[in-house]
């Protein structure tokens, strides 16, 4: 939430490391800005053999699945209410909420997108994880 609307996260994360590869903070949820993130990710740390989503509209729509398959990576997706099929990306969003955004009141898309990039840097780079033996996913 913002003073005056929403702005969307969308991020791309390694199940392994739990780091965030790549994200996009936009005011919609289309599809594009999950594309984006994705690309992103693939050209900074090579493609994987399976990309792992929920069912939300934008995971499948024809340019998101077009971008997974259409480079020979296998897509699942998890079944309606198997939160533990997304268990590691739910746990990144626990974070950030009450970690940075349920402590901000961002003033403008701009603001959200800074303050959010700021913190999953933190969250990479220097905050220890629990599930990692208090490694950071850098590490």
């Amino acid at each position: 939430p913002m003073a005056r609307g929403f702005v969307y996260l969308t991020a791309v994360v390694d199940w392994v490391s739990r780091k965030v590869l790549a994200h996009r903070v936009a005011i919609t949820m289309e599809a594009m800005h999950a594309v984006e993130a994705l690309e992103e990710a693939f050209a900074k740390y090579g493609q994987p053999e399976i990309v792992n989503t929920d069912q939300g509209s934008q995971f499948t729509a024809t340019a998101f699945t077009d971008a997974v398959l259409g480079r020979g990576i296998r897509l699942s997706m998890d079944g309606k209410g198997a939160w533990r099929d997304n268990v590691f990306v739910e746990r990144v969003w626990r974070s950030v909420k009450y970690e940075e955004v349920y402590l901000k009141a961002y003033e403008s898309v701009s603001h959200a997108r800074c303050s959010i990039g700021d913190y999953l840097n933190l969250y990479n780079q220097k905050r220890p994880h629990s599930s990692l033996s208090d490694q950071t996913p850098d590490e």
